[in-house]
């Protein structure tokens, strides 16, 4: 196979482009062989299949049973754990794979999502999801966090329990993190369990706009304290958008030194940020370009789907892209694209990082935009799903 005359964004290479912007990329034998400069003009761009670093597949499309909670967090977590109670293995397992099935055939090659999981005992979607990463495997690689309230790891034999299992199914140590009483302390027990078990750690942090959310910044100075640079993502982060500058820099300093992946959430938090008795004025996602400067690129993500906290989406990480390039003002556009490549890719330790080279694998996506301008028009973002070097999906 051979995608002639595309552009790969630069920040997806891995290759030297010699002043190219344009180049025809040869396919053998489920990997890129090479890649040369192009004499056409450009006919689409070329990235790397995808990755969907934080999304919640256990709950999706529930919405029509519990109802939009139209910018309350809490109303939707209270409505989910109402609705949460009546689940069942069959309808985890419908929802589950319809929310697969639709990030597969958008292009996604990797999702790790987070697992509700209320009490010291596993939930039962961890068996449907351990089901289904098998399942899957070979077509999107799935890891599962355990969705934990941060409070309940005062329990010290709960905490233990739920890092056992955590363990024992290959998952991610998790919690939910808002301006809990003791905080340090709760925090720091989550970390020894993380050190004791090995275990990577992904929060949902300052998922608000309070700017005495400061869960971040203690995460952080945990991770740098334990050694643990590289293995905590942290989702959200919502609040750090309403601190004042200084405050905002000092924390971010702090992600870049302990190698936080940092995560935004467009969508979700889009909709539940701000006041619904009138035009929002705050956009409720966090410093995206601030911590950039400081060298920590963050991913952006789905979230949630047709549930309480999101009523609409899909698994679709292009359109994601593009509302986050307008939330966020993330220009030129196409510098951006490794917020749904590259940088999930590390977050989630696989083992291709995405970045595009002769010899890496061949799971690829083909937009049919030809230069950034068209990443966001819906002709642009039709596309060739490219999987072992054979077409998967095909929307051209």
């Amino acid at each position: 196979m051979k995608l002639e005359a595309v552009r790969i964004p630069p920040r997806l290479r891995a290759f030297a482009a010699q002043g190219a912007e344009v180049f025809d990329v040869s396919i053998d034998r489920g990997v890129v062989k090479a890649i040369d400069p192009s004499t056409q003009a450009a006919r689409g761009t070329l990235l790397s299949g995808l990755v969907d670093a934080h999304a919640h597949i256990d709950k999706n499309y529930t919405v029509r049973e519990v109802g939009a909670a139209e910018g309350d967090l809490f109303a939707a977590i209270t409505r989910m754990a109402a609705h949460r109670a009546g689940w069942t293995v069959d309808a985890l397992r419908d929802r589950m794979t319809r929310a697969l099935d639709d990030a597969w055939r958008s292009g996604t090659r990797a999702l790790r999502t987070h697992l509700d999981w209320g009490d010291a005992y596993a939930p039962a979607s961890l068996a449907v999801f351990e089901e289904l990463r098998e399942a899957w495997r070979g077509r999107i690689e799935l890891q599962f966090v355990a969705l934990t309230p941060l409070d309940l790891f005062a329990d010290v034999e709960a905490g233990a329990r739920i890092a056992r299992t955590v363990k024992r199914a290959d998952g991610v140590l998790g919690a939910f993190v808002y301006r809990n009483e003791g905080i340090v302390h709760k925090l720091g027990r989550v970390f020894d369990l993380a050190q004791e078990h090995g275990l990577a750690l992904d929060f949902h942090v300052d998922e608000g706009l309070d700017a005495q959310a400061t869960g971040l910044r203690t995460i952080a100075q945990l991770a740098i304290a334990r050694g643990l640079t590289g293995r905590v993502t942290c989702g959200h982060a919502c609040s750090l958008s309403v601190q004042d500058d200084a405050a905002a820099h000092d924390t971010l300093a702090l992600c870049a030194q302990a190698g936080i992946h940092l995560i935004a959430l467009p969508t979700t938090n889009l909709y539940l940020q701000g006041a619904w008795d009138r035009t929002p004025l705050q956009r409720g996602i966090t410093r995206i370009r601030e911590a950039a400067s400081l060298g920590v690129r963050a991913s952006l993500a789905t979230d949630n789907v047709q549930d309480a906290f999101y009523p609409y989406g899909t698994y679709d990480l292009i359109e994601t892209f593009g509302l986050g390039v307008q939330m966020a003002h993330l220009a030129p556009a196409s510098d951006w694209l490794d917020a749904i490549t590259v940088s999930p890719a590390r977050a989630l330790r696989l083992a291709w990082d995405g970045r595009i080279a002769p010899g890496c694998p061949a799971d690829l996506v083909l937009l049919a935009a030809a230069d950034e301008y068209e990443l966001l028009d819906p002709r642009g973002r039709r596309r060739t799903v490219i999987r072992a070097g054979r077409i998967v999906e095909n929307t051209e």
